[in-house]
């Protein structure tokens, strides 16, 4: 058999210290751009659902308005009698000032409507006959949301 001699100044494959230096440096910055516009996402992803459940919330008192001729609940979990309106009081999630949610309802039994928001991150429902606000459902937060509104204004 016959022995093969590696030839003097050959080099043994793989990757260099530099080499494996500048890919780290480059999938650095990669991570710094990327990881703030992921983070910016789930918190646009999270006021698109509170959005989405404070329409829910609104068409379900429509809806309990029109079945009960001119009248609406008492409080918001009264929509959830029988499940006929709606299952459950969905949550409020107001990402980075409060946390999700749902049991804590804000009744609003003296009026002001949005006004009377007390930054709670809660659903504020206007339950006042006489109010001008009667019926009425925002989410109680003074924060403002991705795009510069102030919670209460929806």
């Amino acid at each position: 058999m016959k022995e093969t001699k590696a030839v003097k100044g050959a080099r043994a494959s793989g990757f260099t210290l530099i080499e494996l230096m500048i890919v780290v440096a480059i999938i650095g910055i990669l991570a710094a751009i990327a990881i703030p516009k992921f983070a910016n996402l789930i918190r646009q992803s999270q006021e698109g659902a509170t959005k989405g459940n404070l329409s829910g919330i609104r068409s379900a008192l429509s809806i309990y308005y029109g079945d009960n001729t001119g009248v609406y609940p008492t409080d918001l979990p009264g929509l959830t009698v029988n499940g006929k309106y709606l299952s459950v009081i969905p949550n409020a999630t107001i990402p980075p000032y409060h946390t999700a949610t749902s049991l804590d309802v804000n009744e609003a039994t003296s009026g002001g409507g949005p006004g009377a928001a007390t930054d709670n991150g809660e659903w504020l429902y206007d339950s006042l006959s006489t109010d001008g606000n009667y019926g009425g459902v925002w989410v109680s937060c003074t924060h403002t949301d991705t795009h510069g509104t102030t919670w209460t204004t929806y």
